[in-house]
C-alpha cells in the first residue's frame, strides 16, 4: 500500500514523524482520512483521538486545536495539544470537561455557549471512546 510522509507537531516537540497508509484526524467540520495522493487541503481540528495507521500497526494520540495540511510533501498536523493515549492520564481528560463544563457556565451569549457546548460535547466523546478501549496501539 502507498504512503505518505506525516509530522504531528505540538508546541513542546516533534511528536511523530514518518510514513503512514493512512491517518484519520477530528477535523472542526469531522473526522477525515489522508491516503497517499490527497489533493491539497487545509483543515481545523476538534477535540478527539488521531489515528496514524503504518506498517499494520495503529497508533492513537488526543489532539486539541490546531490544523491539518495535506500538500505535495505530504501531511502536516500542527496540534495545540498531541498526547499518545497510551501516556495519555484520564484526569487530564476528566480536568479539561471540567474547565469546559466552567466555560459553559460563565459563557456570555449565544456564540460563547454554542462553542462552549461544542467543546463539552467533543471532550466527552474522547472520554467515552478511551473509557470503551479506542486508545493505545492496536494492530488492526
Amino acid at each position: 500500500m502507498a504512503t505518505l510522509s506525516f509530522e504531528l507537531v505540538s508546541p513542546e516537540k516533534l511528536v511523530f514523524s514518518g510514513e503512514a497508509t493512512e491517518v484519520i484526524i477530528p477535523g472542526a467540520e469531522g473526522e477525515f482520512g489522508v491516503l497517499a495522493g490527497h489533493g491539497p487541503f487545509v483543515g481545523m481540528l476538534k477535540p478527539g483521538i488521531l489515528t496514524i495507521r503504518a506498517a499494520g500497526a495503529a497508533e492513537r494520540f488526543f489532539v486539541r486545536g490546531g490544523f491539518a495540511e495535506v500538500n505535495a510533501s505530504g501531511l502536516t498536523v500542527l496540534a495545540e495539544e498531541a498526547i499518545s493515549t497510551e501516556d495519555l492520564d484520564p484526569s487530564h481528560i476528566q480536568q479539561q470537561i471540567q474547565n469546559a463544563r466552567e466555560d459553559l457556565a460563565d459563557a456570555k451569549g449565544d456564540e460563547a455557549r454554542q462553542r462552549a457546548e461544542a467543546l463539552l460535547s467533543d471532550l466527552q466523546q474522547v472520554a467515552d471512546a478511551l473509557a470503551n478501549g479506542l486508545g493505545g496501539k492496536n494492530t488492526h
